[in-house]
């Protein structure tokens, strides 16, 4: 590994389903990382994979490691700092600008309004209800035995919009089951699915506004059909962030560069 591209600092973002790290240089890229599905006992988990990515990135003990996520208290980390904080570094310093941050999570949803220098200028956060996070989705597709990879073909795919109208997991659950059963398709479910979440996000979000961008961020960002339903219930152009579920631990690692 050139000088250039020495590591100076790591990231970890402990969240809820995932496991997010990475390892950054001098000029705040990342020159690794790594992306698990988040284990039971997260300080055990963190020795363990903090280590394979020093190796990767050349990072010897010294290197200060930051943490954020749902996890962040049982990771020994030189510093420990709130979700809220290090998503809307990381994301300022992929935009480079202002803008609103939207970031739905397995277990929460926040929608972080960034000021021009970076800072936190406004924030609304879910994390009493899974039916306006990721989990959501991925509950529902899975009781319709729909893979995530194939998500936005079936939504392409679907006529209409079939409406599925309960505000909470289990109940939309029930409802899709007896949609299913009274003949409804399929594909039209999923893109029921995908507007109800949306329509949440928005709600959440308020009036943004109207200068800067709308960025998004977290696992679910990978979803086109998510992603498409989002702008249109904001009725904005929705950018996707780099690395999208590396945000996070990009902002710690940020925090903690020398």
């Amino acid at each position: 590994m050139s000088d250039a591209a020495k590591a100076v600092a790591l990231g970890v973002d402990a969240g809820s389903t995932t496991w997010k790290a990475v390892a950054i240089d001098a000029t705040g890229a990342i020159v690794a990382s790594l992306v698990e599905p988040a284990e039971p006992r997260i300080g055990a988990q963190t020795e363990r994979a903090v280590a394979v990515l020093r190796t990767q990135a050349g990072a010897d003990a010294a290197v200060p490691l930051g943490a954020t996520g749902y996890g962040r208290k049982r990771v020994a980390a030189a510093r420990s700092l709130t979700e809220i904080t290090c998503h809307a570094r990381g994301a300022f310093a992929r935009m480079r600008r202002p803008g609103v941050l939207i970031d739905v999570g397995g277990q929460d949803t926040k929608v972080i309004r960034i000021g021009a220098a970076g800072d936190v200028a406004d924030f609304s956060m879910n994390d009493k209800c899974a039916a306006g996070t990721g989990r959501f989705l991925e509950v529902i597709l899975g009781r319709l035995h729909v893979p995530l990879g194939e998500v936005a073909a079936f939504a392409a795919r679907a006529e209409r919009s079939v409406l599925v109208s309960s505000t909470c997991t289990v109940f939309a659950e029930s409802e899709v089951v007896s949609l299913v059963a009274e003949g409804q398709p399929v594909e039209g479910i999923v893109k029921g699915l995908h507007a109800a979440l949306a329509s949440r996000v928005a709600a959440l979000a308020g009036t943004m506004p109207q200068d800067g961008g709308v960025f998004m961020s977290g696992g679910v960002a990978l979803n086109p059909a998510m992603v498409e339903a989002l702008a249109g219930a904001l009725g904005r152009r929705v950018e996707i962030v780099p690395d999208p579920q590396l945000v996070g631990a990009l902002g710690a690692a940020l925090a903690v560069r020398p």
